[in-house]
């Protein structure tokens, strides 16, 4: 099946095309970061409207670059939730009128869900394995035992590791997003400086909480402020990432030996960090485990990733009817076999 895939849950405005739902013809992403950075953060209603410029064009260059017709196109694969429901309507929108002119099969995809399967994309994954989702609005753990079958082990209980680097980095005094400079100057550092908390850490859950290491790199600057660059900042930095990755790792490995699941996917925005993946890699190393971390390009929100699970659901004939709404807030564990 060859799949048009749209991906519009926050501020990235992404098409791509997707053969059989593992090979990759085209990925094209539309970035709002700059649009953004003035505001410290994404602006639901500018998110929407920058959606509605680029949908079409971002859509035509996938296309273009798969070097394939709209007409050759069998099924589409498109965001539902959970994300801006603005945003969301965008994508959805666009899907519902190209199946609707065309006669062709469209779903609705968890984000998440597209997430965990892009590692698929680069090499399938036997089931069940554990995955660890990492992003600005997600810290989750989930047993995977097909499509469609999760069971969430763990979750953030405030706010989730990729908010908890953009937010620090704001504390810092960097510019928007700011998770990416903390992990270039984290490299610098010196990740013993600087004595910061880690939170849930052995409280016997698997559940995550980032809120008080936040709070705790709050109340160092207001100590001890940083100059940028410099080396206390470096310092800071690599302290504030040591403790994240010390506090995913913990319960990536209490869930992965409760669950004795053998395989492990690390996926999400916060699994392009260098110091998460070379965590992950000693982890899984040092358990025999088999890792699957995919390509930072996948990582980020991207619309391929969308075309495994949605090959899937479409093959078995689970397409989703055109009263399809979006979902702003999607507990995964309620999708269910084949039933997005």
């Amino acid at each position: 099946m060859l799949l048009l895939a749209i991906e519009t849950s926050c501020d990235e405005t992404a098409a791509a095309v997707v053969a059989d739902g593992r090979r990759i013809l085209s990925s094209v992403v539309s970035s709002q970061v700059a649009v953004h950075a003035e505001y410290g953060g994404v602006v639901p209603e500018i998110a929407s409207r920058k959606h509605l410029e680029m949908i079409s064009p971002v859509i035509g260059q996938a296309l273009q670059q798969a070097g394939v017709a709209m007409s050759a196109i069998e099924g589409i694969a498109v965001t539902r939730g959970p994300g801006l429901s603005g945003a969301l309507l965008v994508g959805l929108s666009a899907a519902k009128a190209i199946a609707c002119a065309r006669a062709i099969p469209f779903v609705g995809v968890h984000h998440i869900e597209g997430h965990i399967f892009a590692a698929f994309l680069e090499q399938p994954v036997e089931f069940p394995f554990l995955a660890l989702v990492v992003s600005g609005g997600h810290t989750h753990l989930y047993l995977v035992e097909g499509f469609g079958r999760y069971r969430t082990l763990g979750r953030t209980l405030d706010d989730a590791a990729g908010e908890a680097f953009d937010k620090s980095a704001k504390i810092m005094g960097f510019e928007y997003p700011g998770g990416v400079r903390i992990d270039r100057m984290a490299q610098d550092g010196n990740p013993d400086a600087v004595k910061l908390p880690r939170p849930l850490m052995r409280d016997g859950s698997l559940n995550f909480s980032f809120s008080g290491l936040k709070t705790a790199v709050l109340q160092h600057v207001a100590q001890h402020p940083v100059s940028i660059p410099s080396a206390a900042a470096d310092d800071l930095c690599a302290s504030f990432q040591r403790a994240v990755c010390d506090v995913l790792a913990a319960k990536t490995e209490a869930a992965l030996r409760e669950t004795g699941a053998r395989r492990l996917v690390v996926a999400g925005g916060v699994a392009c960090n260098s110091g998460l993946r070379a965590r992950m890699r000693d982890l899984a190393q040092s358990l025999g485990l088999e890792l699957h971390i995919p390509d930072r390009s996948l990582c980020g929100d991207n619309a391929a990733m969308l075309a495994v699970a949605g090959n899937y659901y479409l093959e078995k004939g689970a397409a989703s009817p055109m009263t399809l709404d979006v979902t702003a807030t999607w507990d995964m564990d309620s999708i269910g076999e084949a039933a997005p």
